[in-house]
């Protein structure tokens, strides 16, 4: 205990020194990155050369699994490897930062061959072990160059115990496996951990949806991060003009000691960087939602007016924040008009008696999507994704009767669908915008020849490898624009919208605010764990509040279970509302209530974090979570669920509190269980008991006044 005192005050005193001082100085001959967490040391060309990572460490202890010349980056133009290990002329270096507290240093080079300039971006934050860096390749030759198969960060790991022993911790973090691997859309996070080291380095890749790759151990002990490579399922490719430039996006990466276990660092410095410094937009949204209902299931398309009216009236009873009106409300996909049939009225009246019950009003749209009959396909097909072939294609679904036409963000769709959007955000007051359907790949098919765009005269790609990377680029200007005119307004980038099965990851989160990730229909207790297993599996790497996880019903015999299971994402229930008693909209509201409550009171839609010593969600287990505010420790929430296990009782800790304050955990209606200290709810916490086999409960955790 002593020692881990000393240690712990010779690092609060390294980073007061280094907070006083500028994270980045450098000589003529090389930089030095230093926030008093960590240090990484880059060798500068002197006149020309290398442009290596020597060091990349804590700054307290050791740290054992960088060889001291690090290749630092790569990449190809036009077929030709460019690397740190390549012949580079120092051009400058000067101080950068961003508007996250973010604070470090460009290096800007010229190849050797004179055909480009590099700029590298480095940035460190307060108190973080965090170094996040891009790279900005400019042409400087006369002609039109091709830039493919980036690697942002390419690190030379040290041989047979960095490679032989580590965990590849992939898949958010959560998947461990030994031995080669090569990452995939699922790939966000990745964690190289080694147990006799205790220590190891966090890959996050801020690559959109199918771009991104992160490699550990693949071709060559190495650890690699950036785009993918043009022998990859989706490969990057991007085509930069004389004198234009292109800036990859941003990997960011920790290395830390000390910890035994990985999700030490998932559960703490990742989150913690996230929320405060990765520049995600449910850290600027002023109000959270709490709890939302949509009109998917079981109602389908088949909604209008006096339908909508009666489920908000009965949905606004049990409580619910914000009201969704799902898919069947329009005339057409790609007009958007509204159906007069189902709506004479239009859309704002209906908005307007959604807002009057104390909801906001959200709509399900599709964003690269067009009928076939649409007066926009017809008027402007030029504005339509082309397939291998030639043809117009439905990049969503195979065998859909030719009904969807697949629009390229690359033309002038993205300003016409903004235009549509805009409108019934600004003159309607939607508020929660449900955004959905494949942009650049689908969910459900799986050729990658079916992604997409293969025309040759569509002004923003050249080819089909540049549409993947510039209609996702596209999408998320669209997303931007949307809320610069409407700053609070919520949008939710369904996984379709995404291009895969049940995908989020930090450029979504970057854009847009929550991530609708499943289709789940059931209604006992197998949707129960459905939902907890995904919420735990992409969280804490995600944020838990961005995870939209449908289909759980409100009038389902298990609808207890299913509010308890969500409020460790973010709720949202469909089902009729209408079916519910008295006696059961009551008790949506109290439940409404005291997730409302519980968020004032602790931002708890900002956090989540691992319950400890429950695990993966699964059949014959318990499993929990708890999302407690680490930033004033005042409490949060914690939730515990037995699912199937043949304990009746489990013994339940809460990480992350002040050690020295009192807590008091008391049940949903008031009833005080335990009063300890944060360290005593560390060490040995409270037994609790579920007589159910299949139950859950919730709890909140409050400094004792």
């Amino acid at each position: 205990m002593k020692t881990t005192f000393i240690l712990l005050l010779v690092q609060l005193i390294a980073i007061h020194q280094a907070m006083a001082q500028p994270f980045a100085k450098w000589t003529k001959s090389e930089l030095l990155l230093n926030n008093g967490v960590v240090q990484r040391t880059i060798k500068l060309p002197a006149e020309t050369g290398n442009l290596l990572t020597t060091l990349y460490k804590p700054v307290i202890g050791d740290f054992n699994y960088f060889m001291n010349s690090n290749t630092d980056f790569q990449f190809e133009v036009d077929g030709t490897v460019y690397s740190g290990k390549g012949n580079w002329r120092l051009i400058e270096v000067k101080t950068i930062k961003d508007n996250h507290e973010g604070e470090g240093a460009a290096i800007t080079l010229e190849s050797s061959d004179k055909k480009l300039n590099l700029t590298l971006n480095y940035l460190m934050y307060p108190n973080q072990p965090v170094i996040r860096k891009s790279l900005l390749i400019k042409n400087l030759t006369k002609k039109e160059f091709s830039l493919e198969s980036v690697d942002v960060e390419k690190f030379n790991v040290t041989g047979y115990y960095a490679t032989t022993f580590s965990w590849i911790c992939s898949d958010y973090g959560r998947r461990r496996s030994i031995g080669p691997y090569e990452g995939n859309m699922q790939d966000a996070l990745v964690i190289v951990h080694n147990m006799d080291w205790a220590s190891g380095i966090v890959i996050g890749n801020e690559a959109s949806g199918v771009m991104k790759r992160t490699s550990v151990f693949w071709d060559a002990p190495e650890i690699c991060s950036g785009l993918t490579h043009k022998n990859n399922r989706f490969p990057f490719r991007k085509w930069i003009a004389p004198n234009e430039s292109f800036e990859t996006p941003q990997v960011f990466t920790m290395v830390y000691n000390n910890h035994k276990d990985p999700d030490e660092m998932l559960n703490t410095a990742v989150p913690d960087f996230v929320r405060k410094h990765l520049g995600i937009r449910l850290s600027e949204l002023k109000e959270k939602p709490t709890f939302v209902y949509n009109t998917w299931h079981p109602f389908g398309k088949k909604i209008d007016e006096k339908l909508v009216k009666e489920l908000a009236k009965a949905a606004a009873d049990a409580g619910m924040k914000e009201f969704v009106i799902d898919d069947g409300w329009q005339d057409n996909y790609g007009d958007w008009g509204i159906d007069k049939t189902k709506f004479p009225n239009g859309l704002k009246p209906v908005f307007d008696y959604i807002k009057s019950l104390g909801m906001k009003p959200g709509l399900w749209v599709s964003v690269g999507s067009a009928s076939s009959a649409s007066k926009v396909y017809h008027e402007h097909p030029e504005w339509f994704v082309k397939d291998k072939a030639g043809n117009f294609a439905n990049l969503h679904l195979e065998n859909a009767n030719d009904e969807i036409r697949s629009a390229c963000y690359s033309t002038g769709w993205k300003d016409y669908i903004k235009n549509i959007l805009l409108k019934l955000a600004l003159d309607y007051g939607l508020e929660y915008m449900k955004l959905d359907f494949s942009v650049v790949t689908s969910a459900y098919r799986f050729n990658p020849e079916n992604s997409g765009c293969y025309s040759t005269d569509h002004k923003g790609h050249k080819d089909h490898n540049e549409s993947l990377f510039v209609n996702y680029e596209q999408m998320w200007k669209l997303f931007d624009e949307l809320h610069a005119a409407k700053p609070n307004l919520f949008i939710d980038c369904t996984f379709e919208a995404m291009g895969g099965l049940q995908l989020i990851d930090y450029a979504m989160l970057k854009h847009a605010e929550g991530n609708w990730l499943s289709n789940f229909y059931g209604p006992d207790e197998t949707g129960d764990l459905r939902i907890r297993n995904m919420a735990w599996w992409r969280s804490p790497a995600m944020s838990a509040t961005a995870l939209v996880i449908g289909n759980p019903r409100m009038d389902d015999k298990c609808w207890e279970t299913h509010i308890k299971s969500l409020a460790g994402a973010l709720p949202i229930m469909l089902g009729d509302p209408r079916k519910l008693s008295p006696a059961d909209l009551k008790k949506y509201r109290e439940y409404a209530d005291w997730l409302q409550s519980m968020n004032n009171r602790y931002d708890i839609m900002s956090f989540r974090q691992d319950l400890p010593g429950f695990g993966e969600p699964k059949e014959g287990s318990w499993d929990g979570f708890q999302r407690i505010n680490t930033d004033t420790n005042a409490g949060g929430i914690i939730g515990v669920f037995r699912h199937g296990s043949l304990e009746t009782k489990r013994k339940v800790t809460v990480n992350y509190l002040d050690p020295v304050k009192n807590y008091e955990i008391r049940t949903i209606s008031g009833k005080v269980i335990v009063i300890e200290s944060g360290k005593e709810l560390n060490s040995s916490g409270f037994e609790w008991e579920l007589d159910g086999v299949y139950s859950g409960e919730l709890f909140e955790v409050s400094v004792k006044k």
